[in-house]
């Protein structure tokens, strides 16, 4: 393998891993703050308790993510020179951007939620955690944003070393590619998280629970399904609607037959000779993904009408579609990783498309020396999903209760203000 080669790798297989975090995070945390929402209006304590354990589980995801994220952008920084160079002025404001609001703003508000139980006000405490699903949400703003620019580069002018200068920043914003595909990730996360939600509480309801844990993964396995199902059927709406944007903006990437040629021969009269089609394989992934997505999207609907009226949990006949869920909570991570594949590779071969080829991307190094960074940075990322994963699991075999130190005594402050 050539030095390219294994640059591109090491950037797919890092992304990839890290990726998978950063689906929990962003589900998760708009799951927890509905859940302490209704605890805050209703007083209810099952909403408070559910609300601490899904919280610790989103905890332990975002510091894990954290760490796999400084990880991939340190490889950035290493391997892609090239890119960081002639295009960094540009794609670079919005990941500072991110950087800011994950690393400082986000975490600092996540801290102040987790030590804030049972010492702060509940409508305090109930912003902070919208706080935190904001900030998360608008990471992954200034993240696709940057992609954004990547598989359609906008608001830029070369000078004269032929380095792209920001020009015009509310083109970013409003970029084509941008929007369709920021609510298709995000639409993509909820149906992950709600898989997630479903597939635990399904399990954690086959084994035996005292009353208030029973109700607690009662009402969590039906939030799992209802959001899973609403964010399976945006991710397949917005997914086709992607399709004209894509066509526009990257002519190469998913067209076929007599399209293809076209395509091909056109870039070649624009940027001189070479294959500017992607692998065969990129239709592959997209027709895996949208067949996978549709599979979700009809077990979700029988699980739906299986649990209206507490069918799922009362009925025996039931039974196997409780561990179906619980079998499925990977499934939605495999299909986007599919969609990322066609996203990231339908592009090449540029890095930028139409301004910046992958091959003038890549730092002068090595085949060796890539060899063996691509060897340690995904075993030390894949280290990482293997713990944070290891976790997860604990968490949620654990008895609810005591989450970040509280107790039901610390919870009572709030039920009689609620009362009151």
């Amino acid at each position: 393998m050539t030095a390219l080669e294994y640059a591109r790798l090491q950037f797919g297989l890092t992304a990839s891993l890290h990726f998978l975090f950063v689906m929990v995070t962003t589900g998760l945390v708009v799951l927890v703050a509905v859940m302490q929402t209704r605890f805050v209006v209703t007083g209810n304590e099952v909403y408070g308790r559910m609300a601490r354990f899904w919280g610790l589980l989103y905890a332990i995801n975002y510091a894990v993510g954290i760490a796999s994220g400084l990880v991939m952008e340190f490889e950035i920084g290493l391997n892609w020179a090239g890119l960081s160079r002639l295009t960094g002025d540009v794609f670079g404001a919005p990941l500072a951007l991110e950087t800011l609001i994950a690393f400082v703003l986000e975490s600092t508000l996540l801290g102040m939620w987790i030590f804030g139980w049972g010492r702060l006000g509940r409508w305090l405490h109930l912003a902070l955690i919208w706080g935190v699903a904001a900030t998360a949400l608008l990471s992954a703003f200034w993240v696709m944003v940057s992609n954004a620019f990547l598989q359609h580069p906008v608001g830029y002018a070369r000078d004269a070393d032929g380095i792209a200068r920001l020009t015009d920043f509310g083109a970013l914003l409003s970029n084509s590619a941008l929007w369709f595909a920021l609510v298709h990730a995000v639409a993509a996360a909820l149906t992950a998280v709600g898989i997630l939600l479903a597939g635990i509480s399904a399990w954690r309801l086959r084994g035996e629970l005292r009353d208030d844990a029973h109700e607690l993964f009662r009402r969590s396995l039906r939030l799992g399904i209802r959001v899973g199902l609403i964010g399976c059927f945006f991710t397949i709406g917005i997914g086709y609607a992607q399709f004209g944007s894509i066509g526009d903006n990257q002519p190469t990437k998913l067209a076929g037959g007599e399209k293809a040629i076209a395509a091909q021969a056109d870039m070649v009269a624009r940027f001189g000779p070479g294959h500017y089609l992607p692998p065969s394989w990129v239709v592959t992934s997209l027709d895996a993904m949208i067949g996978i997505a549709n599979l979700l999207f009809l077990l979700l609907l029988v699980a739906q009408v299986l649990t209206f009226r507490d069918t799922l949990i009362r009925r025996r006949w039931a039974r196997p579609m409780s561990w179906l869920l619980t079998i499925l909570i990977p499934v939605p991570f495999v299909a986007a990783i599919f969609g990322w594949m066609v996203r990231e590779e339908g592009r090449q071969p540029w890095a930028a498309y139409g301004l910046l080829k992958t091959a003038d991307a890549v730092t002068p190094m090595s085949a060796s020396a890539l060899r063996w960074s691509t060897l340690g940075f995904t075993v030390l990322v894949a280290a990482l999903a293997v713990v944070d994963w290891w976790l997860l699991a604990r968490a949620a075999a654990r008895t609810p209760g005591g989450e970040f130190g509280t107790d039901e005594e610390e919870t009572r402050p709030v039920l009689q203000e609620v009362s009151a």
